[in-house]
């Protein structure tokens, strides 16, 4: 598909709304053997190369001007083995497909907040979702991966073939070749599929009362339950209340995973705390949770990311969310900190790529608005909100949630493994080919 497609515009457009850019041409694969072709085309006509699998990366890296973008969308099937407790997606495939799949059988595979982000993507580069504390990271997950390299040749990864391309891609990103097809374990989830969860908002100006009780509360929690916290403007649309429509507040979307009988007595703090504004915990099947946000947040929206990982909350870091939460610009923009404890804290930092197991959370900030007049409002609210709170953080932040930012943050991202990775890259991608990401340089 080249530009004079009547389709191009519509292809090459990423979830990103903020990211305009026009490739050369755009190879929507069917199967490995054309992801194949793609690869070694572009490299014998000295084209770059962009590997595109849901289209959601923060930074739209899934396109580039003049490159060849290699098109995984296509690439959507879905596989479960309830018996082995795998599931086998292909590289273009949404959160949706893989949830959708797996619930049938009451089992779901750790993955991110939004059924549309694509499987590829978030993968690579780390995985955090509802079910982290109790199952792991998505690349905790892994199995193994079946990945086109550089050369244009179709390698499997795992334990026991290419084991440092295995190591690599948890967590490193799309440095290393174009993942055709995962096998990820997935796991029981609630009863059959159906979980306990949903939102419990607080007013605004009980921001640091929540965040004091929220940060004591959360690790001594049963790792069936997890919660994000952030600071977000209620969604002026039903279920919500329509008194509470626009209002700024500070909420916890709560998940339990557990067994239905032992339901009340996990819930119960989370439940009872505080005066919150509404309690919307209720069961309902994994895949409803996954998706509810995603009518919120459809594909086309400007976004401008910022991220780190936070060992702690504190009090510190608790007053720059109550001054920058008062001054949410639009109604879409907000702050989450997802937890990375439990299970997967207890994964060695240098089990895999990614490096940050001492518990705590990962943090975003997004300015997002439908309108492009927007866009520098939303970007330098985001700016000005991670500067201030950057000095608490651990010092690095997940590549899955950052812009162009830079050789020093992607370094800081990947902490001491930087070293490993770069020595991974100089074996399988020596010439640098797979550069349009959050690029790790060849030793």
């Amino acid at each position: 598909m080249t530009p004079d497609h009547a389709d191009y515009d519509a292809v090459r457009a990423v979830y990103n709304g903020m990211i305009d850019r026009r490739p050369a041409a755009i190879a929507q694969c069917r199967d490995a053997f054309d992801v194949s072709s793609a690869i070694r085309f572009a490299r014998q006509h000295g084209l770059e190369i962009a590997i595109r699998g849901g289209g959601h990366n923060a930074g739209g890296l899934g396109v580039w001007d003049d490159a060849l973008v290699v098109d995984l969308s296509q690439m959507h099937s879905v596989r479960v083995d309830p018996a082995r407790g795998t599931v086998r997606v292909e590289g273009g495939a949404t959160w949706a497909d893989v949830d959708h799949a797996t619930v049938g059988f009451g089992l779901a595979t750790p993955c991110g907040f939004l059924a549309s982000t694509g499987v590829g993507g978030l993968a690579l580069g780390g995985g955090v979702g509802y079910l982290t504390r109790r199952y792991g990271m998505t690349v905790d997950n892994l199995v193994e991966a079946d990945v086109v390299l550089a050369d244009g040749s179709l390698v499997t990864a795992s334990e026991s073939e290419h084991p440092d391309l295995y190591w690599a891609l948890r967590g490193g990103g799309g440095n290393f070749g174009a993942v055709t097809s995962f096998e990820f374990r997935c796991h029981p989830v609630g009863e059959e599929g159906v979980i306990i969860g949903g939102p419990v908002l607080y007013d605004l100006a009980d921001t640091a009362e929540v965040m004091r009780w929220y940060r004591e509360l959360l690790p001594t929690l049963p790792e069936e339950l997890s919660g994000w916290i952030g600071l977000l403007t209620i969604p002026p649309a039903p279920p919500f209340p329509e008194e509470l429509w626009g209002r700024k507040a500070c909420g916890i979307v709560w998940c339990y995973t557990g067994p239905h009988d032992r339901a009340d007595e996990a819930l119960q703090a989370v439940r009872s705390f505080g005066n919150p504004l509404l309690v919307g915990i209720q069961p309902m099947p994994f895949n409803i949770l996954q998706s509810a946000f995603d009518a919120l947040y459809p594909a086309g929206l400007q976004w401008y990311w910022r991220t780190d990982v936070f060992e702690e909350i504190s009090d510190e870091s608790i007053a720059v969310h109550e001054q920058y939460g008062a001054t949410l610009p639009t109604g879409h923009s907000t702050m989450h900190l997802y937890p990375i404890d439990g299970a997967a804290e207890r994964v060695p930092a240098d089990a895999t790529a990614f490096p940050f197991r001492s518990g705590g959370w990962v943090g975003v900030i997004v300015g997002v608005d439908p309108d492009p007049a927007n866009a520098n409002l939303i970007s330098q609210w985001a700016k000005d909100y991670w500067t201030a709170l950057h000095p608490s953080s651990a010092g690095g932040g997940y590549v899955n949630m950052m812009m162009e930012e830079g050789d020093d943050r992607i370094r800081a991202a990947y902490q001491d493994n930087y070293p490993r990775l770069a020595g991974v890259k100089r074996a399988y991608d020596p010439d640098n080919a797979f550069h349009i990401n959050q690029n790790i340089k060849p030793a």
